[in-house]
């Protein structure tokens, strides 16, 4: 699969929330079929189940073994990333179920490459985002399953199996903690960036010139910086617990898909660097 880099910001809203220039892009799109979105969500969680299934008999499995795989385009600490059979089985898995219900679909995984992209509905799928993670026993990972319609990200699930939790995100519909609405936004979110708490993956990834001077002018205006996080720092900002953005580079179509769901729906905005949608 040909790589893309792409940048990602996404935020609880900073500015009040009656300022039409920082609502986010939910309320822009058009949405599918109420009925049939409904059995994509409620497929999408069987997939994580699926997915869940796959990866704990591997979680701090003392002889897990990881290969590298090589990946070009990308910054030079993700050129070469980790890859378990926790990965693979999961993917595997999702893949055949897919097969089987919708043999029509598209699908994009990380692991297994992509099929019929210009589908209607699009299935994007990272089995374990944050493998470094997984191999090292810190359960800051996730999957991530994104159903894409038009290449609009339409449903998206962060579902992180050890810890239990799993956040879906519907277009046009509240985003939920394991069933529970939740909001990025409330009374303690700071109206500026010397007071926000921001999550990126790695330093590392902000490689290109301008990259690096934007992620550093950034870096320099919030109150605290924490790393290491994966899908899990954006999941954070859409639950409302305390972090306030997350800004990364270098990501592919599976890294950020099922993402856009999740923050959107959370009352967040999600985007480009440029302030461009996201999507196939």
């Amino acid at each position: 699969m040909q790589w893309t880099t792409t940048l990602t910001f996404a935020a609880a809203p900073i500015s009040p929330n009656n300022n039409p220039k920082h609502q986010n892009n939910a309320s822009k799109k058009n949405k599918p079929d109420a009925q049939l979105i409904q059995e994509y969500k409620s497929f999408a969680n069987e997939l994580a189940d699926a997915a869940r299934t796959a990866i704990l008999p591997y979680w701090r499995l003392p002889s897990l073994e990881v290969e590298s795989k090589y990946e070009s385009g990308r910054s030079i600490s993700q050129t070469i990333s980790p890859v378990t059979a926790a990965d693979r089985a999961a993917e595997r898995v999702m893949r055949d179920l897919i097969e089987k219900r919708y043999p029509t679909h598209g699908i994009c995984g990380e692991e297994y490459g992509s099929v019929r992209l210009d589908a209607d509905w699009v299935w994007v799928l990272d089995p374990i985002d944050g493998t470094k993670s997984f191999m090292t026993g810190k359960p800051l990972f996730g999957t991530l399953i994104a159903a894409l319609c038009q290449g609009v990200p339409t449903i998206g699930i962060i579902d992180q199996c050890v810890l239990k939790e799993r956040w879906v995100g519907v277009l046009g519909e509240p985003t939920t903690l394991n069933d529970v609405p939740i909001s990025c936004d409330s009374d303690e979110t700071p109206t500026e960036l010397k007071h926000a708490i921001m999550y990126t993956t790695t330093p590392d990834m902000f490689t290109k010139k301008e990259e690096s001077q934007r992620f550093r002018a950034i870096r320099n205006a919030v109150n605290t910086i924490n790393y290491g996080a994966d899908c899990y720092g954006y999941a954070l900002v859409a639950s409302g617990f305390g972090a306030h953005l997350v800004v990364e580079a270098d990501l592919g179509l599976y890294d950020y898909c099922a993402i856009v769901p999740v923050v959107e729906g959370a009352g967040g905005i999600i985007t480009d660097w440029r302030g461009g949608e996201l999507k196939l």
